[in-house]
């Protein structure tokens, strides 16, 4: 039996599950890497009792749990600490396996539209929350479509446990999640979105505080891992984006994010001659408007995303 072709076709949906038990892109390969070797060394024992797909997500569900046993969950700036006011007082990178990382876009359309809502980042981060089977439960049940007993088989346990930690797990999630992004973007129409893109480009570069405000809902939030510092609501967050982040041109490209409109960022510091990648951000929208702003300061980005370092004009 050929490994590699058996295992191909899975590979992508399967690093999929790994990111979202994971919320992290690199210990999702870590865990794809892990797995697959298992699966490559426990092929002559495979037996054909269940299917392929579902001896693959076992191998790699609990690789993932082991993963996650021996990591700190990732979590949102949101969950990690309170807002702050002083936008002069970002605090010191927290360093090490903290973050929710970012998902750089699916090449394929089909697979990226397949995807879209359950990678994005407000179902990734409430996924974080949850102990370690009621996440897999979750996913395997809800996003993937395995049956109770097919997910009682993947994780060693019986149906009523499957359907007990998923009735949790819906609750958690449910009380942290709104409207999906992908609800929202549908909403907007693909005019509706290219505008407020645009719009918010423009704003952006032009550090043109009030435009950008126009964008924001109310309760708008501003994250920036892995600084411990985000600013809840629009006065705050107009303040930092006048007194701090419009300090210095900046030129966007967009780009999709964990299934959201986003960007990569370029910042031209005192002395540069150009545009530096600075960061990725992603828009989360509500009825409209730009309910958060996620910037991903982590510089390892730049060559996931596939970016160049500097940004030029003619891109």
């Amino acid at each position: 039996m050929d490994f590699d072709a058996l295992v191909a076709e899975h590979r992508r949906e399967l690093y999929a599950h790994c990111y979202r038990m994971l919320g992290s892109a690199q210990d999702a390969e870590d865990a794809m890497q892990e797995a697959l070797l298992g699966a490559w060394r426990g092929l002559a024992r495979f037996e054909g009792r269940s299917s392929v797909r579902a001896w693959l997500y076992r191998i790699c569900t609990n690789a993932c749990l082991r993963f996650a046993e021996r990591r700190p969950r990732r979590v949102s700036s949101v969950d990690f600490g309170p807002a702050r006011v002083d936008v002069h007082e970002l605090g010191e990178p927290v360093p090490g396996p903290v973050w929710l990382e970012p998902l750089a876009p699916e090449t394929d359309p089909a697979e990226r539209y397949l995807l879209r809502e359950s990678v994005e980042l407000a179902f990734v981060a409430a996924v974080q929350l949850l102990p370690g089977t009621q996440r897999a439960v979750l996913l395997l049940r809800e996003v993937l479509g395995f049956s109770a007993a097919e997910v009682a088989s993947i994780l060693d346990t019986t149906p009523a446990s499957v359907n007990s930690a998923l009735q949790r797990a819906r609750a958690t999630v449910r009380a942290r999640v709104g409207t999906s992004q992908g609800e929202e973007l549908d909403a907007l129409g693909e005019q509706g979105r290219r505008e407020l893109v645009d719009a918010f480009l423009t704003a952006w570069e032009r550090a043109d505080t009030p435009a950008l405000l126009d964008l924001l809902a109310e309760d708008a939030k501003f994250t920036m891992p892995p600084l411990p510092a985000w600013f809840d609501g629009k006065d705050n967050v107009a303040r930092f984006l006048r007194e701090r982040v419009f300090a210095t041109p900046w030129r966007l490209v967009p780009l999709e994010v964990n299934a959201q409109p986003g960007f990569a960022c370029y910042l031209r510091r005192a002395g540069d001659t150009g545009f530096r990648f600075a960061a990725i951000a992603a828009l989360t929208l509500r009825a409209g408007r730009v309910a958060e702003i996620n910037s991903f300061l982590d510089p390892d980005l730049r060559s996931r995303f596939g970016l160049p370092e500097e940004f030029r004009a003619d891109r």
